[in-house]
């Protein structure tokens, strides 16, 4: 019952500065850039207010991702920062609690900070970019997509099948592609791989050109193949409706990064970019679980500290968290550095800082 208690409280003085943390730093990402880009769109494209007010609610979900770890970080700094200024942390070690049992309610809280944070990354951020994406080029640049792709995908659903098309390069004035792979699905089994040289939108419909068929079975492998030397897919999309069915990797959820990525190694391109944003996708919501360790063990001093300097430190640690992440992350995307370790490496050394802290103060 006296732990019981001992986590309540711990966790009250959690949650106002949680709250806070996400007010503050949301404020701060949205003053230092979206702000000065609504303003360039109203001034610059003649954007309505309407507009650009659907795209910042398009826009806050990602900030909001950003600053679950930042919050979760400066709650732990402050709320630990209190209890040990009042000399309550040294009471709750006199009283036979030790220092991992009086930062665990902290650590718990930071692990489903993360488990949300990473439902949140996963099912709304892609979602309301692909949206601001929408609304940006459409409504606000006026169709300013680039009109030649590269490694473009196109899936189609047609009662149980699902085909997927790639092509290694598209032009939309020309409405051409180049080096076309066609992989059907039939009740989520694939069953038969197309490619094709060149394909061309006439009369519309998509026309491909030097191929080969290859029926495939789940046991089998293939089961027979045909070459051809031009064929219509049903593919009913303009190259128009192409261009715009486009997304970025940061607009798609990790199913369709993998999917892009299958696409991309079958065509033996690097998918490093990818891979580092399905990577970053999981080691930023787990960052939370590792800036509430550190920020407990920083919050924990003997003298009393200002809500001013837990603030103040909670930025300095951030700083070098997301420099660190920063500069890793483009050796990943780069393939200068594998993506995984590339993405994982800031937490690694968070994690090693947090626990060398908290046997610090267990001492």
């Amino acid at each position: 019952m006296r732990l019981r208690l001992l986590d309540r409280y711990v966790l009250k003085e959690l949650l106002y500065p949680f709250v806070f943390g996400i007010a503050a730093f949301s404020s701060i990402f949205i003053a230092s850039t979206m702000l000065f880009k609504i303003t360039q769109y109203m001034t610059k494209y003649g954007a309505p207010l309407e507009t650009v007010a659907r795209l910042f609610m398009y826009n806050l979900p990602e900030v909001i991702n950003y600053t679950f770890p930042m919050s979760m970080l400066l709650a732990a700094l402050m709320a630990f920062g209190k209890l040990s200024g009042s000399s309550e942390i040294t009471a709750m070690k006199a009283g036979g609690v030790s220092y991992y049992r009086i930062v665990a309610p902290v650590l718990v809280v930071g692990f489903f900070v993360s488990m949300f944070s990473m439902v949140w990354a996963e099912k709304v951020v892609p979602t309301s970019k692909a949206k601001a994406s929408i609304i940006l080029n459409e409504e606000i640049r006026h169709n300013t997509r680039p009109t030649t792709q590269n490694h473009i995908i196109i899936k189609t659903i047609s009662g149980d099948t699902q085909r997927v098309t790639y092509a290694n390069k598209f032009d939309e004035k020309l409405g051409k592609m180049t080096d076309i792979t066609i992989e059907e699905f039939n009740k989520g089994k694939i069953a038969r791989i197309q490619t094709a040289k060149e394909g061309y939108w006439e009369n519309g419909s998509w026309r491909i050109v030097d191929g080969n068929v290859f029926a495939l079975d789940d046991k089998d492998g293939v089961q027979s193949s045909a070459k051809f030397k031009e064929q219509i897919i049903p593919l009913n999309f303009s190259p128009k409706q192409i261009s715009w069915e486009q997304k970025e990797p940061e607009e798609m959820t990790i199913r369709e990064l993998r999917e892009y990525i299958s696409m991309l190694e079958e065509q033996h391109t690097s998918a490093a970019r990818q891979w580092c944003e399905i990577f970053m996708r999981i080691n930023i919501p787990l960052a939370s679980f590792f800036f509430a360790m550190i920020g407990a063990c920083l919050g924990t001093q003997k003298q009393r500290t200002s809500s001013s300097i837990g603030l103040g430190i909670s930025i300095i640690v951030i700083f070098i968290y997301y420099a660190i992440m920063t500069f890793t992350t483009g050796l990943g995307k780069g393939g200068a550095m594998p993506p995984l370790l590339a993405c994982a490496l800031p937490n690694i050394l968070c994690l090693g800082v947090g626990v060398y802290l908290m046997k610090k103060k267990n001492a």
